[in-house]
């Protein structure tokens, strides 16, 4: 047995998708329905941007099938402040906006941090505690996405592991590749795509991390990934696995997504 491993994208708002991804006549209003029946999944990146009205994310909710998930990046104003001990109130908006019109299909909230922003360990623990447990009874998922090579230490690593709040597996040619799990889940951005390949990645590349997320998601650590703990490669739980095809290569996403879960 292994967690569920869903591959997708970032939005599903981009004029290069209509004809290589979106078929001719395709209405913008119909873009979202469309792609969450061929994708397993999608991150929502509007609201890193801005705030959204509830009706807006329940009528998200309302176009998608039964099974699809949603991860939503947080706002930039909770991540992109000096001192991240101070982003309490920032959070709280985010979240009540009216996330939780998403229900059931709100997946792992996304946190990304700019690449100057380097590694404090005390003021990334307080804001590790200010992330909440749960939204309308609901359990939530949190996963850093850090871009400052400071964080390839394995006190962070283990600040993350204590809280149980995932760190973004990167593929990106300088944000630093951080492989230890350190939560039930495993949230992987893949950011070398190029536009010129038909598949986003390379064929080669795409066997590469289908290998990789299957032992991830069976509980595994992927032997060709370096890890920074000690006990980071031991065998733990199932985990559910999301994947995504976003930033180089972004005309290609929904192909190198859409080829990789073919491969599963």
């Amino acid at each position: 047995m292994t967690g569920t491993i869903r591959a997708g994208i970032g939005g599903w708002t981009f004029e290069p998708w209509r004809g290589p991804f979106y078929p001719q006549g395709t209405r913008q209003a119909g873009e979202l329905a469309y792609a969450s029946r061929k994708l397993a999944t999608i991150e929502i990146n509007g609201t890193y941007y801005s705030s959204q009205k509830p009706e807006t994310f329940a009528k998200w909710a309302s176009e998608i099938p039964d099974g699809f998930i949603f991860s939503l990046k947080a706002s930039r104003f909770c991540t992109n402040r000096k001192v991240l001990a101070d982003a309490g109130e920032s959070i709280e908006r985010f979240f009540a906006q009216g996330v939780s019109e998403l229900g059931d299909r709100l997946g792992p909230i996304l946190w990304q941090f700019m690449p100057t922003k380097a590694f404090n360990a005390p003021d990334m623990s307080a804001f590790l505690r200010l992330l909440p447990d749960e939204l309308a009874g609901r359990p939530l998922r949190h996963c850093l996405e850090v871009r400052h090579p400071s964080f390839a230490d394995a006190a962070f690593v283990e600040l993350c592991r204590e809280r149980r709040v995932a760190i973004c597996l990167a593929d990106h040619p300088t944000y630093p590749m951080i492989a230890d799990v350190t939560a039930d889940f495993v949230y992987a951005r893949l950011m070398r795509g190029a536009d010129d390949n038909d598949a986003c990645y390379p064929e080669s590349d795409l066997d590469i991390w289908t290998k990789r997320l299957v032992e991830l998601a069976g509980g595994g650590a992927p032997a060709d990934l370096p890890l920074l703990t000690s006990n980071a490669g031991e065998r733990q739980g199932d985990r559910d696995v999301f994947a995504y095809f976003i930033s180089a290569g972004k005309v290609r996403a929904p192909a190198g997504a859409i080829a990789l879960t073919a491969r599963l």
